[in-house]
């Protein structure tokens, strides 16, 4: 796992510290998820804003003649009871 050097604003760093304290190892955990959600959230903007330059037509939304027939996924491992 990398490590990575943040530096914080006192306000900031105070709140951090009210949600989640270094003492119980909840900080690193905490800036992951945080990291991980503003991730996310960028890559579904830039989706939003490709479909809103370039949507789709209507004629393309309703063609279902090319699509494959859906396969139920398989099971693995053992068999539940």
């Amino acid at each position: 796992m990398q490590s990575l050097l943040v530096q914080l604003d006192e306000p900031t760093y105070r709140a951090l510290n009210r949600v989640a304290p270094a003492a119980k190892r909840q900080r690193a955990e905490f800036v992951r998820m945080a990291i991980r959600k503003a991730l996310q959230a960028t890559e579904e903007e830039r989706t939003r804003q490709a479909y809103l330059a370039q949507p789709d037509s209507e004629a393309d939304g309703d063609d279902w003649s090319s699509a494959e027939p859906w396969k139920p996924p398989r099971r693995t491992g053992a068999k539940r009871r």
